[in-house]
């Protein structure tokens, strides 16, 4: 093998293990992701593991930060693309929920590690705080502009955040609602909330936006 293409492999083989915590992390937790469990997955042995990330501690840190630039990447990307639309927040909106829909795993990250304690919170904020920033920004010019009804911008993000993600990764809450679990159910799921979030930031006394129209799905 030469030179380059052992480079390579290191470089895989460091993401692969990357990848694995933030999955196990996003979805099974911190307690209960195990460094043998995850080099059985990849077909790595635990000091290989343990070569690239010394504690599993330091892998959550890695994985911390890597779903935060991913997050903000993303994010950041569609406040970019929304520049100059007319419905800036919506464009933005559509985003956050296709981002949680595909990288599920990245949304129960950020619940895990603010369940970890103040410290690992702490560590996130810092990491997402300029997002954040930028949000809360983008919200208020929107209300200056008349756009969105006036509020506390970081109330809206909250909710409108919160509503976003319940709504794309809570998939028992929609089976016990009786709400299929499909592609076609998800577009009909983000096309309602966008029309209840549309209503809900409008401003008042604005004429209310069209009715979309909600078909049930059955299992």
């Amino acid at each position: 093998m030469t030179r380059m293409a052992t480079i390579t492999a290191q470089i895989r083989t460091d993401q692969r293990i990357l990848d694995a915590a933030l999955r196990s992390f996003g979805t099974r937790g911190f307690d209960a992701t195990s460094l043998d469990d995850l080099g059985h997955e990849l077909g790595l042995a635990k000091q290989t593991i343990l070569y690239w990330f010394p504690s599993k501690q330091v892998l959550l840190d890695a994985a911390v930060a890597r779903g935060a630039a991913e997050l903000s990447d993303a994010l950041d990307r569609a406040l970019e693309r929304s520049a100059g639309e007319p419905d800036r927040v919506e464009v933005v909106m559509r985003a956050a929920f296709r981002f949680a829909v595909r990288r599920p795993e990245l949304l129960g990250l950020v619940r895990e590690v603010s369940r970890l304690g103040e410290g690992r919170a702490a560590d996130l904020r810092s990491r997402l705080g300029p997002l954040v920033g930028r949000a809360q920004a983008a919200l208020a010019r929107e209300m200056e502009a008349g756009t969105v009804r006036r509020a506390d911008p970081a109330h809206v993000l909250l909710f409108t955040y919160s509503m976003v993600i319940g709504v794309a990764t809570d998939l028992e809450a929609q089976r016990a609602l009786g709400i299929g679990v499909s592609m076609a159910s998800v577009a009909r799921l983000r096309r309602e909330l966008l029309a209840f979030l549309r209503a809900a930031l409008s401003p008042i006394g604005a004429p209310a936006p069209s009715r979309v129209t909600f078909e049930r799905e059955s299992n």
